[in-house]
């Protein structure tokens, strides 16, 4: 049971998305080499997610939605300089700098896992590209599509460290445990702005 002072935010679905999105990138980023099976069943599942993802960000609930979380990156960068100064304002939703890394690592992620599949097609003539590199001498792909696939995970790699840290920040700059947030759903409802 939850008290007067909370309101619910994140829906079920947004939260298991983000849980869900966590572990795959964890498990397909761990097991690049080793477990392929297992790296390639990760990194479908992590597509699966964005794309149900990018659909409830236009039809979800109030603060899963895109408007209400997208802004400028100039916006963004202000509130991330205001964060600095520890003067960023608190906002019930995710605020303008994460909004801003949502979008990034939406799009980071769904190149990495296209250029996962791609690999996949021309090293191991498997999944979904298979057909599309079945006729021909692509090996010469390999080599490209390895290094902008690993480029691709760790550039992810670094946004999730930036995210972490950002959500730490944001934790103990308004005395508000977002991860619990992120789990059961509520926030604290007072102080809180609105873009």
């Amino acid at each position: 049971m939850q008290n007067s002072s909370q309101i619910k935010v994140w829906d079920p679905l947004v939260r298991i998305f983000h849980w869900t999105l966590a572990g795959s990138f964890i498990v397909a980023f761990a097991t690049e080499d080793d477990l392929m099976d297992l790296h390639v069943w990760a990194g479908y599942l992590l597509l699966s997610v964005i794309l149900i993802r990018v659909v409830w960000g236009f039809i979800g609930t109030e603060h899963a939605r895109f408007t209400d979380f997208v802004t400028r990156p100039s916006t963004a960068w202000r509130y991330v300089k205001d964060t600095i100064s520890l003067r960023a304002k608190r906002y019930i939703g995710h605020n303008p700098a994460g909004g801003l890394m949502i979008v990034m690592m939406l799009i980071g992620l769904l190149l990495t896992g296209l250029s996962g599949i791609a690999l996949y097609g021309v090293e191991e003539h498997a999944g979904p590209m298979a057909s599309l590199f079945a006729n021909g001498n692509y090996a010469w792909l390999e080599d490209p599509l390895e290094g902008l696939h690993e480029f691709l995970a760790n550039f992810m790699m670094l946004l999730v460290v930036i995210h972490v840290s950002g959500v730490i920040l944001e934790s103990l700059l308004h005395r508000e445990n977002l991860v619990r947030a992120m789990w059961d759903g509520y926030k604290n409802s007072d102080n809180v702005s609105n873009q």
